[in-house]
């Protein structure tokens, strides 16, 4: 009994690892005979993985014009574990470079964030021609071989501050990201770095047959397991090039910048920031040095002057006062005050006015830019008696203030903007103590002085709600992607944001005094023949602390404007750092870019002239060494 029961029991052992044993052979006939992927990585060193990049996306401006394209380059690439071999004197010789360079780049490929199992760039941006020929000797050279690669190109050389630039990856990103590698490009500043996902595409890989040679034997398995690179979107941007490169040359050799915005959708139609730089001059490998270049250079051409420098409005700011004190009922079109040729405010002196305008109502005193009217409407605004104490009336004209979308970040496209400054209640309570300042403290806000700060964008976006009568869109740099205008990314620009003061016949008085402003006023000189329009000039103090003491420096010019008065088509503004009063060189430069928006022709010569030779930059520069 005991011997029947071990024989089944034996039987029964042998039947277990029989299975087993079958079930090891099924599984290694599958795995060597029937599944190619197993095979595919038993005999991974016979392929080479590529990466393909795709073609970034292009930039037209809005009628069709190529901003920005791509120019190939090939980098040679290496894989460290798979050099064998290697004639080192003959591979320095055919790319042109000694063994010192040679030693440090492969033991650059052989350390992290690089791995010597993994392809690295030895060689960046070789040429067509270059490539061609190396591409004849690679067979002799394991672990070599080149990818194709796309570089920007910037054809007009025009808005760099707006379009961007393209670099490397930075280690960080590729450490967060599972897409980055290290040698992949990204959008560095600008449109490139706000539509980066859009421009950058997908990329692709394809598997290598390669010989023993390192010479290729075409895809494995005839490419069923390659992925294909899906080329970047193609962006249409908000530009007019024309316009763009026209108010490049007439800030050559200013400070500043220029912003014009249509303020029917909120596109930007030029963007310029001066000085500026040719954006060739950041592409590939040329850019380190070229940017520390860039960087060191005294007048900051780096700087994005039209989104980032805050400057105090001056009296461009005398608008938003007048539609604030109308909203809060304390001042009429009709409202007259009296101009002996300055504010007294209590203070050692008087707060001066350029002129003594006598008797002023409110059309007037936006045509002649009055200080002392602007400061009686400041003292109506923050001694309304409805409100109990400073603190709650001073708020509500801030409120006011960034409804304008002054004071705060507008959530433009274009990256890295700032804020500018608007002064708060905490602010003055720690300057002067609380509840121990009152409008004669804080007068100078009056006529867009004192904490103020407003960036280009934003000015240009003022002029907008009152080109509006009451709303804006968000300024924006893209019309399209891939020809369509309803991307997601883009949705966000199609909603009106509305200032506080809906009321559009409180629009329409200031509208009436900007149109005196040119007709009769401050910037009667930049009149445009044929074209009636909108504008306010501005003429903003220029101090700083220098050793502690304050020095007044030379005046900036200022100006903004929208055209024509019936049905507006463009919005500007523009800032030419220590020019002087805003009729100078800011209404002048601004009349022409609206001149040459509406008609594509300019009908006054030498007013174009003298804007385009004038040189602020160095007559300052001789001056202070004069001095």
């Amino acid at each position: 009994m005991a011997s029947q029961q071990f024989s089944d029991r034996k039987y029964v052992i042998l039947a277990i690892f029989s299975a087993i044993i079958l079930i090891f052979l099924a599984r290694l006939f599958y795995i060597q005979i029937v599944d190619d992927q197993y095979k595919l990585t038993a005999r991974n060193q016979a392929f080479r993985y590529m990466t393909d990049y795709p073609a970034r996306g292009n930039i037209f401006d809005r009628k069709g014009k190529r901003l920005v394209y791509n120019q190939a380059a090939y980098d040679l690439m290496v894989i460290p574990k798979q050099v064998k071999d290697l004639d080192t004197i003959d591979f320095c010789k055919v790319l042109g470079i000694d063994k010192e360079t040679f030693r440090k780049r492969m033991l650059k490929a052989k350390q992290a964030p690089n791995s010597p199992l993994k392809p690295s760039v030895f060689e960046k941006e070789i040429s067509i021609e270059h490539s061609a020929i190396l591409n004849e000797k690679l067979y002799k050279f394991s672990g070599f071989f080149l990818v194709s690669r796309t570089l920007r190109k910037y054809p007009s050389s025009i808005a760099a501050h707006l379009l961007g630039y393209v670099g490397e990856v930075a280690p960080e990103m590729i450490d967060t990201s599972s897409y980055y590698k290290n040698g992949d490009y990204i959008g560095i500043s600008g449109m490139e770095k706000a539509y980066e996902l859009p421009l950058r595409g997908v990329k692709g890989i394809h598997i290598e047959v390669v010989d023993v040679h390192n010479r290729p034997q075409g895809s494995y398995m005839n490419g069923i397991y390659d992925t294909l690179a899906v080329a970047g979107k193609d962006i249409e941007c908000t530009l007019d090039a024309s316009l763009q490169e026209y108010g490049e040359k007439l800030m050559q050799n200013k400070i500043g910048s220029i912003v014009a915005i249509e303020p029917s959708t909120g596109e930007i139609l030029a963007f310029v920031s001066s000085p500026s730089y040719d954006p060739n001059l950041l592409i590939g490998s040329t850019l380190p040095k070229n940017f520390v270049t860039l960087q060191q250079d005294s007048l900051t051409p780096l700087f994005n002057r039209a989104l980032m420098a805050s400057y105090p409005p001056g009296s461009t700011f005398k608008l938003v006062m007048t539609l604030i004190a109308q909203n809060e009922k304390v001042l009429t079109r009709s409202s007259s005050f009296f101009c002996a040729g300055g504010y007294n405010y209590g203070g050692a002196r008087p707060l001066k006015c350029d002129a003594h305008h006598g008797y002023l109502e409110l059309p007037a005193g936006i045509a002649h830019s009055c200080n002392t009217y602007f400061c009686n409407v400041f003292r109506v605004v923050m001694d309304n008696r409805k409100y109990a104490k400073m603190e709650d009336v001073f708020s509500v004209w801030r409120n006011h203030v960034t409804s304008f979308g002054i004071g705060r970040h507008l959530n433009t496209d274009i990256p890295n903007e700032l804020r500018g400054s608007l002064p708060t209640i905490p602010h003055y309570n720690k300057v002067f103590g609380a509840h121990r300042w009152h409008t004669s403290t804080i007068i100078s806000l009056a006529i867009g002085q004192g904490e103020l700060g407003i960036t280009p964008i934003q000015n240009a976006n003022v002029v907008c709600v009152i080109a509006n009568k009451g709303f804006y869109f968000i300024p924006h740099t893209v019309r399209s992607i891939n020809k369509n205008p309803n991307d997601s990314l883009l949705l966000r620009f199609r909603e009106k944001h509305f200032a506080m003061v809906t009321d559009t016949s409180y629009y329409n008085v200031v509208i009436e005094g900007m149109n005196e402003v040119v007709k009769h006023g401050t910037a009667a000189a930049s009149q445009i023949p044929g074209i009636d329009y909108c504008a306010k000039t501005g003429t903003a103090e220029n101090k700083r602390v220098i050793n502690g003491k304050v020095i007044q420096l030379k005046d900036h010019s200022m100006f903004i404007a929208f055209a024509p008065k019936e049905n507006p088509k463009i919005a500007i503004a523009v800032a030419v750092e220590n020019a002087g009063w805003g009729a100078a060189w800011a209404a002048p430069i601004a009349s022409l870019m609206i001149e040459k928006y509406l008609t594509d022709s300019i009908s006054r010569p030498l007013v174009e002239k003298k804007m385009l030779e004038g040189d602020i930059v160095h007559s300052n520069i001789i001056g202070k060494q004069k001095k």
